[in-house]
């Protein structure tokens, strides 16, 4: 391997986290063109036609080793294709982009937190601190400046459905380690697709049925190719290159990512409140990863 390749493999997670951000955007402006659970169910059946002519037959053949673990893949579907997507998309309704990407930077830390009850990783220093910290960035966040707003006026739905949707993906993350399935990845991703497609077709059924227009066709080809697909190939390219630790830590740049792209392409505004709010989030972030010192508890 060439001495450069590690710096080129910086783009594969960097390009990942690119379209995951584009991805919030799409999600914010398919609120006005299609409804929730039409591009839901579209995105995954599409992501479904694309990936079957590539790994049908293999995963086909691979029914023995798979038939195991479908309880365990419905519940990985579940989490990361239905409730987050899903949720995100009815959040675009109320929230804003900037707001969503914001909120969805909890996510690693989220995964932490989740990781010390389910897969019983002791506390650190950094997850309790950089909790603590990330909850009141939150705070400013939702309170559009003012936490206290958070009692009297209450919260955007919008906003709450986000953090519902990240905690959803947070639980996807960790349960995907706990069962560490022994299944090839694109096999593991493609039933993952088929049984997304399976649990959103009564929502599709009983929905809105927004027709494809012109409108929202590049919208779901966005949601469906490159964040369904192309995303994934990026991320598990950097993966294999650069390791999960060194790639995990792209995912941070998501919210900047999504303010930029936000601001550019719907012209929504950048409150102070986002600014310190997001600040203080991603700090708090970034002092889960960083601070890994295990907490020590003295008997009494």
């Amino acid at each position: 391997m060439r001495s450069d390749q590690p710096y080129k493999a910086l783009w594969f997670p960097l390009g990942a986290v690119l379209i995951w951000a584009g991805n919030t955007v799409i999600s914010k402006m398919s609120a006005s063109v299609i409804a929730p659970e039409d591009i839901s169910f579209y995105r995954w059946v599409l992501a479904a036609v694309l990936m079957s002519p590539f790994l049908a037959r293999s995963t086909w053949a691979a029914r023995a080793q798979i038939r195991p673990h479908l309880g365990k893949i419905l519940v990985l579907a579940l989490l990361g294709m239905v409730l987050f997507q899903s949720l995100a998309y009815f959040a675009a309704a109320t929230a804003s982009a900037t707001s969503m990407g914001i909120i969805a930077s909890l996510m690693p830390l989220l995964t932490l937190v989740l990781s010390i009850k389910l897969l019983s990783e002791p506390p650190t220093i950094g997850t309790l601190a950089g909790g603590v910290l990330s909850l009141f960035g939150l705070a400013v966040l939702i309170g559009r400046g003012h936490p206290q707003n958070l009692f009297e006026q209450g919260v955007v739905t919008g906003d709450l459905l986000m953090l519902l949707a990240t905690i959803a993906y947070g639980l996807y993350g960790v349960m995907l380690r706990r069962w560490a399935l022994p299944l090839r990845t694109w096999q593991l991703l493609y039933m993952q697709v088929l049984m997304a497609v399976v649990l959103l077709f009564p929502g599709f059924v009983l929905g809105h049925h927004s027709p494809i227009t012109r409108d929202n066709l590049p919208i779901l080809l966005y949601a469906g190719i490159a964040a369904s697909i192309l995303s994934q190939f990026l991320w598990m390219r950097g993966v294999a290159y650069l390791g999960a630790s060194r790639c995990s830590i792209f995912v941070n740049l998501m919210p900047v990512f999504t303010v930029i792209i936000a601001v550019a392409a719907l012209g929504e505004q950048l409150h102070g409140y986002h600014a310190v709010g997001g600040l203080i989030t991603l700090t708090g972030v970034i002092m889960a990863q960083v601070f890994k010192q295990r907490l020590r508890w003295r008997a009494g």
